[in-house]
């Protein structure tokens, strides 16, 4: 079977099977900026957004993601055109092994883009499906804060 999904803003189609998650495709066809751990929904690895919301690819059937789009952490910004988001994680200590960032990016521009302006609780609660072992999460919450104030004085996009 065939379908096309809008990756990052280009239109691709993929061959598909039957029972296979956006997860798996996606890394089969290189994104693999898209990172799997748990394959159960709950370690936040491999969040996506799917029409701009935060979604665990690795259970969300590829075939339901047929004509709508994905956005991947490349999506959002790349090493010669990074989203604030992106400088602020780097910039706040907010990456450390690498493994959760792009889940944890993706979670918090999904939230950024609802409400730019939100509190450290409702930041913690965006992203409280994304695990984190390595920095103990408070630079992620300073690097969401720093990247909010930033976006709301209109620095960057």
């Amino acid at each position: 079977m065939t379908i096309s999904i809008n990756v990052n803003t280009v239109e691709r189609s993929f061959d598909i099977q039957p029972g296979e998650v956006l997860l798996d495709v996606l890394r089969r066809e290189g994104y693999l900026e898209v990172k799997g751990s748990c394959h159960s929904g709950d370690c936040g690895a491999c969040t996506v957004l799917l029409d701009g919301r935060p979604v665990a690819s690795c259970l969300i059937l590829v075939a339901k993601a047929d004509g709508h789009a994905v956005t991947t952490v490349r999506g959002i910004g790349d090493q010669a055109h990074p989203h604030v988001l992106q400088e602020a994680f780097v910039k706040n200590g907010a990456v450390q092994c690498g493994y959760c960032v792009p889940g944890a990016i993706t979670s918090a521009k999904a939230l950024l883009d609802e409400n730019p302006d939100p509190t450290e609780e409702e930041i913690r609660l965006a992203m409280d499906s994304n695990y984190c072992r390595c920095t103990g999460y408070e630079q992620q919450v300073e690097a969401v804060l720093d990247a909010a104030a930033q976006l709301r004085k209109g620095d960057k996009k």
